[in-house]
């Protein structure tokens, strides 16, 4: 009888492990990919600094098919196609962000670039789409939901919000050395085609990294889609490329307009430059652009990294007692390397390459 029992309970223990042992497979088989990346996200920065490689298939390709007239589309396809069904709330935010490219002491371009704002958790996530560049993008994790008080620290449901981070990036470089980056700006004039797909913000330079090798094709690919920016903070876009060539992107008068340099460098701040307007809101935006200008020509146009650090480091944006510079990053386009440090901690670099995943 006792034998007979304990043969019941072995046979119980292998039934629950088989079952337990199914489940785990077809776990990894519907979501692998998903779970790979999840595994792969590690804190590179006690301020709330990331990274994670994310691995296969976001579907942007499908996105681009339908594109979105709002937030709502976003969260509805994100929440589907890689969340499976968890929803989660958009909300671009941004403030006084600078941005520069120059050249270094041995002639490669240097993409440099500060995100300002109230306390915001990053994300550097690596992506190589199959019909697209590889890249490395910068995402803002509040806008996929995460808080001071809510970091993607801890188990798999922790952290699983950052499966939208392909659709998130606020700067990047992809590995043909093309960067772009977002910076907020008081006013656009965006025109609407009802023929052409709409993308917001942040999927605007999705397209950019993983379809663009060059200036000129990244201008093209945003001329041919509407444009919404979502929180209804307006945009304009600062790209370059690994020839030198860079411009900033506005929309104003109901027409892309593209700002071109006839210098060795240039700099984007919160203001439209198209044609000189320099249309700013009145806080440093001015300031911090006189700073960077006058440092590069300082040095003659050439920047070593860390004279292009020190100065990230110098024009973040301080309001009060308030220190709003989230992430600094530095891409050097020419080698597809850099390095990004959180919160003016220029004495924390986090050196990361440009890597190929499939």
């Amino acid at each position: 009888m006792i034998q007979e029992r304990k043969k019941k309970i072995h046979d119980i223990f292998i039934g629950i492990g088989v079952i337990l042992l199914f489940f785990l497979i077809a776990a990894f088989t519907l979501f692998g990919n998903e779970l790979r990346s999840l595994i792969s996200l590690k804190k590179v920065d006690d301020y709330g600094m990331y990274q994670m490689t994310y691995y296969g298939d976001y579907g942007f390709d499908e996105f681009l098919e339908k594109g979105a007239a709002s937030d709502a589309d976003i969260e509805a396809f994100v929440t589907k196609r890689l969340l499976k069904g968890l929803p989660i709330n958009l909300g671009v935010t941004g403030d006084g962000c600078t941005a520069f490219v120059t050249k270094n002491e041995n002639g490669e371009i240097l993409f440099g670039r500060n995100f300002d704002f109230f306390y915001a958790p990053s994300l550097q996530v690596y992506t190589a789409p199959s019909q697209g560049y590889a890249s490395v993008s910068t995402v803002n994790l509040t806008f996929a939901g995460y808080s001071e008080n809510r970091l993607p620290d801890g188990g798999i449901f922790h952290r699983f919000l950052t499966l939208a981070a392909p659709f998130l990036p606020f700067d990047g470089m992809n590995e043909k050395g093309l960067a772009i980056a977002l910076l907020a700006v008081p006013e656009a004039q965006v025109p609407s085609d009802p023929d052409k797909v709409t993308l917001n913000t942040t999927t605007a330079i999705r397209l950019v990294l993983d379809k663009a090798a060059t200036v000129e094709e990244a201008v093209e690919l945003l001329k041919q889609y509407n444009i919404y920016f979502s929180g209804d903070i307006e945009c304009h876009y600062f790209i370059a490329d690994a020839s030198g060539h860079s411009v900033i992107v506005e929309y104003y008068d109901q027409k892309i307009q593209v700002v071109e340099t006839d210098k060795e460098y240039q700099i984007a701040s919160n203001f439209i430059a198209y044609n000189g307007l320099d249309i700013g809101e009145g806080y440093t935006e001015f300031d911090r652009y006189d700073k960077v200008k006058h440092v590069i020509e300082q040095n003659n146009g050439i920047l070593d990294k860390n004279t292009a650090i020190r100065l990230l480091a110098d024009v973040g944006v301080k309001d009060g007692n308030i220190d709003k510079l989230q992430w600094s990053v530095l891409y050097n386009l020419t080698s597809r390397d850099g390095e990004i440090f959180a919160n003016r901690k220029a004495n924390h670099m986090i050196k990361f390459h440009l890597k190929t995943v499939k």
